[in-house]
């Protein structure tokens, strides 16, 4: 770590694309469920290791503190040569390094920063605490950053004069808002920035069937001609299907019935106690129903699929199931997005979803017979606390502005439930792994060997995701049988998948072989200008069958429009 730098840990930038949400699903399943208290105190045992390192290496102590002590005393002095990153926005207003109190006040915080977490790295702590204390002194050092103090922001106290003092009026009425109910977080979006099915989830088509767990969604055609085999999307179980349908100019489902695809949707219905009992056999029916569903409406013998995040994990194992039972040729492609099937490469969830977690996160959700979505979203929030909590807390407290509108996190603050029983099953196979060891995970009576799944698959990962890290998303090419093509988008985790052509700053890496090593691949790789989504599609017309006249709407006799796109479930709270 660099004095010029300050600080080892990724400056934030203030763009919108480089908001990204979520986090590993299994750390999400089990944080859900502790409360926001736990972010900002470590837990009793790593707290302990801590001490006990510290013990052992006293001059490791007694280095940091008369380091700290040396750089404070340069700061008091006025000599220290500590800045922010250049690309910390917290920092980006001149007062902070023209007026002398303010600059100190960054200094020390940037000094007591560094010290902190080369105490932690000196300590030698086991993965797991490791992990456990390093995220817990972030949260920490991002909470007492000198931004965010009131008395100390300069472009607040400017806008509380300019105002006089109605900005701070304002502060106080949001701050008062958003901890009347949960997620308890600063709104990162108002609720009416976007309408659902007007300005989000807004490409025509009609819902063609519905079940109680969820409607099928198809896309009126836009292209004279259609490839015969349709496409079927398969979102995640914590979130709404639109994350495929953001606004106009956005929407991957809007690009591809573009590209002449015939594009279906499932919509999950947002489960509530009187479904506390779905599991992934629930989840897995389902979409083997759909896809039956979307290849009669076709007159097709087989469909592809495209599957993000949760929504990957079932989509595999009902492959598995339909290979086990001899019905894979029904399926003639796959395609997921940000999911992680082997989560070997656990980090800082598996560091934190330990057994105990687990076991007292599904005792909660089977006591509520769900896991709230809006606790869910209060995870998000504390995973990225410097981007997704304390950027508002400055914004919506300190200067009291209303946040600007911005799809995605619309997308993400419209939240849904997880049925306790699925939400246990979720927590178990992350436990175990259970989706690398052939046999050992179920699904719909079949065990689940993913090598048999020896269909034409295509992966796609964020290099800049580190929520679900593309080392991850990588490992599926290596269980998955068939032929792979894994593209490794520049963005991050959602911004890699609501990645559209427009998107001037949009690269992608491709490599014509998947070796076992992910970064062998990487060394491999060429780096594309643009969005993955013209190669999907170009992949997709490759395994789509002949073309034939476009059909003149949704549905059919059979299957009738029960509603307008995006249907009804969608908009259930």
């Amino acid at each position: 770590m660099s004095a010029r730098n300050g600080s080892s840990r990724t400056a934030p930038g203030r763009t919108d694309e480089a908001v990204e949400v979520g986090v590993p699903f299994d750390l999400l399943l089990s944080r859900a469920t502790e409360g926001s208290w736990r972010n900002l105190v470590p837990a009793p045992k790593s707290t302990l290791a801590l001490a006990g390192a510290l013990v052992r290496r006293p001059q490791n102590v007694v280095g940091r503190s008369r380091a700290l002590t040396s750089e404070l005393a340069k700061v008091v002095a006025g000599r220290s040569e500590l800045s922010p990153h250049p690309k910390d926005a917290r920092y980006a207003h001149p007062a902070w390094s023209d007026n002398p109190i303010l600059r100190r006040a960054v200094q020390a915080h940037l000094a007591l920063s560094a010290s902190a977490e080369k105490l932690v790295a000196e300590a030698r702590l086991d993965e797991s605490s490791e992990h456990r204390v390093t995220l817990t002194v972030g949260n920490l050092l991002d909470a007492t950053a000198p931004s965010n103090n009131l008395l100390l922001n300069p472009a607040a106290l400017r806008t509380a004069v300019d105002t006089r003092g109605a900005s701070l009026v304002r502060g106080a009425r949001h701050l008062a808002r958003d901890l009347s109910s949960p997620p308890r977080v600063p709104r990162m979006v108002e609720p009416d920035a976007f309408e659902v099915g007007v300005t989000v989830a807004a490409t025509p088509g009609g819902v063609v069937d519905r079940t109680a767990v969820y409607e099928l969604v198809q896309y009126t055609a836009t292209t004279p001609t259609v490839r015969q085999i349709p496409l079927l999307l398969v979102p995640p179980v914590i979130n709404k299907f639109y994350v495929g349908d953001m606004a106009p100019g956005r929407s991957l489902i809007e690009f591809l019935v573009a590209q002449g695809h015939q594009v279906f949707v499932m919509s999950w219905r947002n489960p509530d106690v009187r479904h506390s009992a779905w599991n992934l056999d629930t989840y897995g029916d389902a979409i083997d129903g759909a896809l039956d569903t979307v290849r009669r409406i076709c007159r097709s013998e087989s469909a592809s699929m495209l599957s993000f995040c949760s929504g990957g994990i079932l989509s595999a194992m009902v492959l598995a199931h339909l290979a086990d039972t001899g019905r894979l040729a029904k399926v003639s492609s796959a395609a997921w997005s940000v999911t992680v099937l082997d989560q070997s490469r656990s980090g800082v969830a598996g560091a934190l979803l330990t057994p105990a977690a687990a076991e007292a996160a599904a005792r909660s959700s089977a006591a509520q017979g769900y896991l709230d979505g809006r606790v869910l979203a209060e995870v998000f929030a504390w995973l990225r606390p410097r981007d997704l909590i304390w950027n508002y807390w400055v914004d919506s407290y300190l200067m009291g502005k209303s946040p600007r509108p911005f799809d995605v996190l619309f997308w993400n603050a419209d939240t849904t439930r997880m049925a306790a029983a699925l939400h246990k099953d979720f927590l178990d196979m992350a436990q175990s792994n259970s989706l690398v060891h052939p046999g050992q995970a179920r699904m719909l009576g079949s065990p689940v060997d993913l090598g048999k799944v020896d269909i034409d698959t295509y992966i796609t990962g964020g290099i800049n995701d580190h929520l679900c890290p593309w080392e991850s998303t990588y490992a599926s090419t290596q269980l998955l049988g068939g032929n792979s093509r894994f593209v490794l988008s520049s963005a991050g985790h959602v911004a890699s998948i609501v990645n559209p052509p427009s998107n001037p700053k949009a690269t992608f890496r491709i490599a014509d072989s998947t070796p076992a090593d992910a970064h062998d691949w990487l060394k491999a790789a060429e780096t594309v200008k643009g969005s993955w989504w013209p190669d999907y599609s170009a992949w997709l017309h490759e395994r789509g069958g002949d073309l034939v006249e476009a059909p003149v709407g949704p549905g059919g006799a059979e299957y009738p429009v029960i509603a307008a796109a995006p249907g009804t479930y969608v908009l259930a709270t």
